[in-house]
């Protein structure tokens, strides 16, 4: 009777942290899609980010706030971490915003809305699949490593072909990630459960599914993106 009641709690315990990974995930991109949106009407502002040098500062400040988040969760306080979430996604926000000077609004919202089928029916695999993803990881983490290596080639050569094949690879790539991830953040909280913060914990299963979301759709609308002629 003891383990019965023990286990009920466990399940319950993991649905309640599953269901918070998921509600800062959404939350996060909620953000980051309003501010996406708002930046993306104002002329002015997309002429004064993306017509000048303060590009590569919107650009490349989503990488410093996840290095932060990455490597200096456990010295940070929960509503530090939750500061800087947030920090993150909604300079995200001001990234994305100039993919609205590429593609048009109905081909990014198509986009979205495969890139959310695709992560929903991956992440609910991944979460109720017996089968061990784990030996997916290191191959997944290659073709990651891959996909960064031949990004930067790339920037050099511009080649259309490298470029189809890289968003290609990254979609097959983060699809499987979607999986993979679900179940180890689940699995995570079995390791730590009652013995981490709770709160921490759910907050990097969000940011670990969050950029699965953003890089698989990312990718895809190389595929699904109109021109904005």
């Amino acid at each position: 009777m003891g383990r019965a009641t023990d286990r009920g709690y466990f399940d319950e315990g993991l649905r309640q942290h599953m269901l918070r990974v998921y509600n800062y995930m959404g939350a996060g991109l909620v953000l980051t899609g309003l501010i996406a949106a708002l930046v993306s009407t104002n002329a002015t502002l997309m002429a004064a980010i993306f017509g000048t040098p303060l590009k590569w500062v919107v650009m490349l400040a989503p990488l410093a706030f996840v290095m932060v988040l990455s490597f200096g969760i456990n010295r940070l306080s929960f509503a530090s971490a939750q500061l800087v979430f947030w920090a993150y996604c909604g300079a995200m926000g001001l990234s994305m915003a100039s993919i609205f000077l590429v593609f048009t609004g109905a081909s990014i919202a198509l986009t979205f809305f495969v890139t959310a089928a695709t992560f929903l029916a991956m992440s609910l695999y991944g979460y109720t699949t017996k089968a061990d993803l784990t030996k997916m990881g290191s191959f997944l983490m290659m073709g990651v490593l891959g996909i960064v290596i031949a990004g930067l080639a790339n920037i050099f050569f511009q080649s259309p072909a490298l470029h189809f094949a890289i968003s290609a690879i990254g979609v097959l790539v983060f699809t499987g990630l979607t999986a993979y991830d679900t179940q180890s953040i689940k699995e995570s909280y079995a390791e730590a459960y009652d013995r981490e913060s709770s709160g921490k914990l759910a907050l990097m299963g969000a940011l670990t599914l969050y950029l699965d979301f953003v890089n698989l759709f990312q990718f895809l609308l190389h595929f699904l993106g109109q021109r904005d002629e």
